[in-house]
């Protein structure tokens, strides 16, 4: 390298310096978030047991109609309301429920029950304050788009409502924070419906983890891939009427490979994720698909494009672990969540196809150059199987939801609302899964300069428990087993 260069790299060093400078004290600024909670924390909280769970649906569009079916065939959970901007969205749900008889064919409390209609509520864009006002539902089921979450959850809560929202919650770090403190001084539960973290392989590395098999753990792995692109660009109304320039910066949709990691290494239960550095690849892909498939004359060839189509995103914790996400909507590669957990005893690579695991015999110890053979595999998935997916897994998987695990998301908050249980995850999970999207953009933007990331928990991360997640009983639920389940066409894939 010439003076010359070294010079002009010195100049552009200088040059840029001042972004990584402001994004770590803008990051220090949100993680210094509010002062003090002025409510008492909502870690291991618990709300009184709820003998039947009266629930509002906002939003049932495709995820909105395969949780009101899944939900309702849950004994002790009855649909109280539905709420959609669209009118024949609301009609088709009512007439499924009301020809199923609520959707119970498999509890008891089928027997001899009649079906009660839901009210319903649609037709404008404010229509859900409805639902989160009436005085016959306890908790208020979110599945609208996410740029709503935030608002419906506030107003949810306020209202008196416990409040399950899709993912991400809430995509501002200001967001993030009025639903803690919201949650916290209303004394009502807001938990993310992150069902990845409810998949078999993920409860499976769960296990793996919390048993002591990987050890103590360093590293993790994570990631949403999935080819979005004909979608994204096809010619629909939402597509249509999409901005005419496509910005995406950062990871906007970090939480189904994150939560899982998040449980894995008990973030916000001993430790806690303190900042992250997120980059992305220059755009590539959609130019090339646009040019091949559009006219000069058509919306998309009119796009101002200004989004990579990979980010990577490393996330370091107060106690030394690394966590590394990716997110990538567009390129053509075959789906994947990674899922994959390092310890020092071993690893669990949960989309290796198959899903494989290393085990050595102690800390660092040597393991070949091989994974697992499959059959020794096979006996650590059966011995190490989560409680969950034994009792309830196959029920599930006939249900359906992304291979059963929605199902048993949705059964495992109801059995824990009924039995008086705090929920397997807290609102301070929410919103510490949630800042990623804030926080890795203005990382992206700056070059991938740190950002610190808010602890919501204020300090309590130091001192609380890790969460155990257990098991459901489905005969105190009320389901009678000996009626067969039927596979349900509306649930949704992989």
């Amino acid at each position: 390298m010439s003076a010359c260069d070294n010079m002009e790299r010195r100049e552009f060093l200088a040059g840029t310096a001042w972004m990584g400078a402001v994004a770590l004290a803008a990051g220090r600024a949100a993680a210094a978030g509010r002062a003090a909670a002025g409510s008492p924390t909502m870690a291991g909280f618990a709300a009184p047991p709820m003998e039947r769970i009266r629930l509002a649906f906002i939003g049932i569009g495709e995820r909105g109609t395969a949780a009101v079916r899944r939900v309702s065939k849950i004994p002790g959970c009855d649909i109280a309301a539905l709420c959609d901007l669209r009118k024949e969205a609301v009609d088709k749900n009512l007439k499924w429920l009301e020809k199923n008889a609520g959707g119970r064919a498999s509890t008891r409390a089928a027997a001899g029950a009649g079906f009660r209609p839901p009210k319903t509520y649609f037709g404008n864009s404010e229509c859900w304050k409805g639902a989160c006002d009436a005085p016959d539902v306890d908790v208020v089921y979110v599945a609208v788009p996410a740029y709503l979450h935030a608002r419906i959850a506030l107003y949810a809560m306020n209202a008196g409502k416990h409040v399950l929202v899709e993912v991400p919650a809430a995509n501002t770090i200001d967001d993030c924070w009025n639903i803690v403190e919201t949650s916290e001084r209303t004394r009502r539960h807001c938990m993310m419906l992150e069902n990845c973290c409810y998949g078999e392989d993920e409860l499976l590395a769960w296990n793996l983890c919390h048993q002591g098999v990987l050890g103590s753990l360093s590293h993790a792995e994570g990631a949403y891939i999935h080819n979005l692109t004909e979608r994204h660009l096809a010619n629909s109304f939402r597509n249509r009427n999409h901005p005419k320039k496509s910005s995406l910066h950062g990871n906007s949709y970090p939480t189904h490979p994150l939560g899982p990691i998040c449980l894995y290494l008990d973030i916000n239960r001993g430790d806690r994720m303190n900042t992250v550095v997120s980059v992305s690849s220059g755009s590539f892909t959609w130019k090339d698909y646009i040019a091949e498939t559009f006219k000069p004359e058509d919306w998309q060839s009119k796009l101002e494009i200004d989004r990579g189509d990979i980010n990577t995103s490393i996330i370091k914790t107060a106690r030394g672990r690394t966590i590394m996400l990716q997110m990538d909507f567009t390129t053509p590669r075959p789906y994947s969540r990674i899922n994959l957990v390092q310890g020092s005893r071993g690893c669990f690579w949960g989309y290796g196809w198959p899903a494989r695991l290393a085990v050595a015999k102690k800390p660092g110890g040597e393991i070949g150059k091989e994974w697992m053979p499959q059959k020794e595999y096979d006996e650590y998935a059966a011995k190490y199987r989560h409680p969950l997916w034994k009792s309830v897994g196959e029920i599930a998987k006939k249900v359906g939801g992304h291979g059963g695990m929605d199902f048993i998301m949705d059964l495992r908050w109801a059995y824990c609302l009924q039995n008086g249980l705090p929920l397997d995850m807290d609102v301070y999970d929410l919103a510490s899964w949630s800042s990623i999207v804030e926080c890795s953009r203005r990382s992206d933007l700056a070059g991938g300069a740190p950002v610190e990331l808010p602890d919501f928990t204020r300090g309590a991360w130091k001192t609380a428990e890790p969460r155990a997640i257990g098991d459901v009983d489905l005969a105190k639920m009320g389901f009678d087993l000996k009626v067969p389940v039927k596979k349900d066409d509306a649930q949704l894939d992989a």
